[in-house]
């Protein structure tokens, strides 16, 4: 029997903050080659170099100003404003690029499958097989009102529609049969329409007719990513998900988590080894642990409180400035907009009893999900710990400093998780699905 190997995924964001919200500042970040092709190029090839599953770009179509009714706190202080869309920079990191899987963040709630599953079937097609959805849902009114959206649906409806969304796509990613193009120059057979057919999908939300015009992609359909912490978001997480990703702050959580989840998925007749379920982590390397603890205390003493408050408030659904920076957190009332968020807030927090403000800070530091400190050993223990103890099956890594962490993980940490035996040293399949499996 193979023995069990780590996945790695990283995370991304086209805009000067990702989880830490201090990181653009450092004097080593690139921040200003933001707007320019080669800085994601050379990151889709610092992380192929390193043998990372996949990359994937979280992504947000608006600007977060719940913060005292203004973005002027999110946009003056460079918190998460996506400054650019992913399905443009894919193919420019597909082209430099072989093997590392390719994900984006698209809404279920705001587009319309056929241009979903026509738009991700062609990067799957441009890729050789490499593209990764990570299927949302969406909960914030920011969003929703860029849409013509005036009062989002609840949860229960989003993702029913979500479902809808999944069915639809997969029905016009089958629509082409395998082999239904032909090329036959001499007898003028371009295709045969006899493995084409009519998708003429139905449901409460969502109707397509089909055929779709691309033909079946290397994958048939792209590997499906979620994040939902929700009791919902699990259940659809279930269903449809191949890489999950999650964030739970403690060994125990993760565990707890990885046990839910997996158990759950009987149910959709599927079996626990066909999704992977990788928590978010933070990473801070150094030659020493005193060096790397410094180069901690230093990134994290770049983060604005004003900034976290106000991006916490985005990501609950509430603005933030109405309630005491001085009360614990555990006091805030739970009826936010994002369940989940909270939850994972508070549980990050709960350990050491925290204020509003003291969450905030830590929040922008991190968003509350564990960040690693230490040596290149160090960092490899920990994995290896959360991993062969059935807390995760890898991990989402996010960049405590752009590009630098990503190049000192993979030049310093890689090599020790493959000489252990947990990470591959080489790609061994034909798509990023292959590669999930191998």
């Amino acid at each position: 029997m193979a023995k069990r190997q780590m996945h790695l995924v990283a995370f991304l964001m086209t805009s000067p903050s990702s989880h830490h919200h201090g990181a653009w500042r450092h004097p080593e970040s690139d921040i200003d080659q933001m707007m320019r092709p080669e800085r994601w190029e050379h990151i889709a090839r610092v992380l192929e170099a390193g043998k990372f599953d996949a990359l994937f770009f979280a992504d947000l179509n608006g600007l977060y100003d719940l913060f005292e009714g203004r973005f002027d706190t999110m946009v003056g202080k460079g918190g998460q404003i996506c400054l650019l869309d992913p399905t443009v920079l894919l193919p420019i990191m597909a082209r430099v690029t072989r093997h590392i899987g390719l994900g984006l963040t698209y809404s279920t709630t705001f587009h319309h499958p056929f241009g979903a599953a026509r738009m991700l079937a062609t990067l799957d097609h441009m890729s050789n097989g490499r593209v990764a959805w990570n299927v949302v849902t969406s909960a914030s009114v920011v969003e929703a009102r860029n849409y013509g959206i005036t009062d989002m649906p609840d949860k229960a409806t989003r993702y029913d529609r979500a479902d809808e969304v999944l069915e639809a796509c997969c029905a016009l990613w089958d629509s082409w049969e395998d082999g239904a193009l032909l090329f036959d120059k001499a007898n003028g057979d371009f295709a045969d329409p006899s493995k084409v057919r009519y998708a003429d999908y139905e449901g409460r939300w969502i109707r397509t007719r089909g055929p779709l015009g691309t033909p079946r992609s290397p994958q048939g359909r792209p590997v499906i990513m979620q994040a939902g912490s929700s009791e919902r978001g699990r259940e659809f997480g279930a269903r449809w998900g191949e890489l999950v990703f999650t964030l739970q702050h403690e060994k125990s959580d993760m565990q707890a988590f990885y046990q839910d989840f997996k158990g759950r998925m009987g149910t959709y007749g599927r079996s626990p080894e066909s999704c992977a379920i990788l928590p978010s982590i933070d990473v801070v390397i150094g030659e020493t642990e005193s060096i790397a603890r410094e180069r901690a205390a230093y990134v994290n003493s770049l983060v604005d409180t004003r900034l976290g408050m106000a991006q916490m408030s985005g990501h609950l659904g509430t603005d933030l400035s109405r309630f005491d920076p001085g009360q614990p957190l555990s006091d805030l009332p739970t009826e936010f907009g994002s369940k989940g968020s909270l939850d994972v807030i508070l549980q990050g927090s709960r350990r050491e009893s925290l204020t509003l403000g003291e969450a905030a800070r830590r929040f922008a530091t991190s968003e509350l999900c564990p960040q690693v400190v230490g040596t290149p050993e160090q960092v490899a223990d920990h994995f290896c710990d959360l991993f062969l103890d059935h807390a995760c099956d890898g991990f989402i890594l996010t960049p405590t400093l752009f590009p630098g962490m990503y190049e000192q993980f993979c030049r310093a940490v890689v090599p020790i998780l493959q000489k252990r035996g947990v990470f591959r040293r080489e790609y061994t399949g034909d798509t990023l699905r292959a590669n999930l499996q191998g």
